[in-house]
Parts: structure tokens; sequence; C-alpha cells
């Protein structure tokens, strides 16, 4: 009887484990040599693709995304690519569009700016309707903010104008990618509304909070992310190879032995985020850690 017990136990044990399996998010489209988006959700191993990205937006600019060599916006070459979105969504897989990024000309003035940003981003790429969709007809699942400069002002106004439009229809998905120190330089406001759904903050080319051969430093600022902000899920946002940026890089077996057991009890884990799909072609990195995330 105890040993059926013991059994039992270790069961519920295993099952309440693996609700709390994470996922692998993965950012596509600045490097035309990664292959296509197709291509990268069909290997299986990702659940969230951010396209990166729309760099120009705000201050009355005209939105404008920056795919590298996938396609030529301004040519209108890149709505073609709602095949592979399509095919993508049909997998499961959510696929964000990313605005902002490490350089780009982006700015929020008012309250009222981010009102527009927001309604051309809901016609032209969420479940509004336009005649100059740049990605095709194809809806995406949500937007991913990489807010790295221009102003650290009216980002939540940004947000909460999002979250308004789930309510018609299909939700929008609220993602983020702000850097480890905390609170976040530039939307550390925004997230804390509670209107994110996923944060993969990015623990690298950030060396007081990033992996140092040790996780203490890694998981004292972990716990920091997942205590103090109120979204559903946190990531570790990593870098895919030791070029993919600066520094930050951990070794799979690190991450596997090391850091991933130190952090996967915490009840908001979410996954693993990778910078780029380019840096994870060249080291296999997502296919090497997957069953471990």
């Amino acid at each position: 009887m105890a040993y059926h017990l013991a059994l039992l136990s270790s069961i519920i044990l295993l099952l309440a484990a693996g609700t709390n399996a994470g996922g692998i998010a993965i950012y596509w489209g600045q490097n035309g040599g990664e292959g296509t988006l197709a291509e990268t959700c069909s290997t299986g191993n990702f659940d969230y693709v951010n396209l990166a990205f729309l760099p120009t937006f705000g201050n009355g600019q005209t939105p404008m995304i920056n795919l590298a060599g996938h396609c030529d916006p301004y040519s209108n070459g890149c709505t073609n690519l709602t095949t592979d979105i399509k095919s993508c969504q049909d997998k499961g897989i959510k696929v964000m569009l990313t605005i902002g990024g490490a350089s780009g000309s982006y700015y929020l003035t008012s309250a009222a700016d981010a009102k527009q940003v927001a309604t051309y981003l809901w016609n032209n790429f969420l479940g509004g309707t336009s005649t100059t969709r740049p990605l095709g007809p194809d809806v995406l699942d949500g937007i991913d903010f990489d807010i790295e400069g221009g102003t650290t002002e009216h980002w939540d106004d940004l947000a909460r104008y999002f979250s308004g439009y789930s309510g018609q229809g299909k939700k929008v998905y609220l993602t983020a990618a702000p850097q480890c120190p905390f609170p976040d330089a530039y939307i550390g406001t925004a997230l804390k509304t509670g209107l994110f759904d996923y944060v993969w903050v990015q623990f690298y080319n950030n060396a007081p909070c990033q992996y140092n051969g040790g996780s203490s430093n890694l998981e004292d600022s972990w716990k920091q992310w997942t205590t103090e902000i109120p979204a559903t899920k946190i990531f570790l946002g990593l870098p895919a190879s030791p070029t993919a940026a600066g520094s930050g890089y951990i070794p799979v077996g690190d991450l596997t032995s090391q850091v991933l057991p130190a952090i996967k009890g915490s009840a908001k884990y979410g996954g693993v985020m990778l910078w780029d799909k380019y840096h994870d072609n060249q080291t296999g990195y997502s296919s090497s850690i997957k069953s471990h995330v």
C-alpha cells in the first residue's frame, strides 16, 4: 500500500512538473540567410516567433517594417509572407510583430501619438482593415515591445490601446523584451500595468544580471522579475550563439545543468527566448535545449 501511495505521489509530482514545461521563442527577420519563416516554424522547436522589426513609428512618422534581406517593404514585397505566417499559426505557433529594436527611429510624443500608432498597427497587422497591409491579409497574434531607445514615456498608453483591441474578437497578445537590469529603463512602467502576456527578459549584454559562469546573479535577477512583474509568463532571453551578442551566451551544458534547474521552480517560468534564428542555425542551440526547457 505504501509503495502504491509513493508511486502515486511520484506520478502526481511528475504531472505537476509537466504543467510548468516551457516553450522557446525565437526572433526572425534580421538576416536574409536564416531561412524562411515557414522553415523556422517547421522545425518544431518554437512556440513563438517574433518578426523583427518595425523600427520606424511614432512622432508623425509613417510606420515602416525592416525585414533585412527577406523582402522589400517599399515595393510591397513582404505581402507574400502572409502564407508563411498562416502556416506557422496553423501549427499553433504565435507570431508577433516586434516594434523597436536596438537601432531605429521610434519615439512616442504623447498618449494621442501612442493611440495613432496603435490604430495603425491594428489596421495594418492585426484584426483591423487596411488596403496597405505590409505583410498581407493574415492577422498576427500580437505586438512585441523591444524598446531600447527613443523615449521612456507613453509605452503604457500604447499597451493599453492594444489591450483594448482584444475585446474586438481575436485576442491581441502583448509581449516585451526588456533588459535584465530592473526595472527596465524604457518600458518599466508599461510592464507594471499587468497587460503583458509574455516577457522575455534579455539576460545578455548586461553584465550585472547575466550568467557569468555561476547562476547566482542571474538567479537573483530572475527572482526579481518573476515576483515584481505582473505578467503571465517570464522567459529567459539568451543569445543562440557566442557571436549573437556581446556577452551573456550560456553553453548548453551549463544552461541545462545549472541555470534551468535554478529558475524552473517559478510558477511564472515560461521558457527560453533566443536571439536569433540565424545564429540558432549556426549552433543548433534550440534543438539542443528543447527537451530541457
